[in-house]
């Protein structure tokens, strides 16, 4: 069941989703400042492709100050936009009972690209 929610998820939308994550985290690691932040993109942009089957769960050991500075600084330059969106898809999504697990993909991506440092995806 996880791979057809997943090829469904690809051809709708899900592609080109991780393809923009992924453009973002090419883009970030070009500066040596922001190899951090676009190793969390690629992260997401993994999550992205494959939702199903997958848990977002708090990292082993935490991230300490440096990761909450991290997130912060993710949250000011884009993260809250991105979980607004996904936010807002699955909003739309929850109007018909075929669109709610696509749904709580969105939800699932949300809380990873709200906060993403000290987040592990299994």
């Amino acid at each position: 069941m996880n791979l057809l929610g997943n090829l469904i998820w690809l051809v709708f939308g899900g592609l080109l989703a991780a393809l923009g994550y992924i453009f973002g985290g090419f883009v970030l690691c070009l500066t040596l400042v922001g190899i951090p932040w676009g190793m969390q993109c690629f992260k997401i942009a993994g999550l992205v492709l494959w939702p199903f089957g997958k848990k977002v769960v708090p990292a082993a050991g935490g991230t300490g100050c440096l990761g909450m500075i991290c997130n912060t600084v993710w949250l000011l330059c884009g993260g809250l936009y991105t979980a607004v969106v996904h936010l807002v898809f699955a909003a739309i999504l929850c109007i018909t009972i075929i669109g709610i697990p696509f749904a709580r993909q969105h939800l699932k991506l949300m809380e990873l690209s709200l906060l993403p440092f000290g987040r592990q995806v299994i």
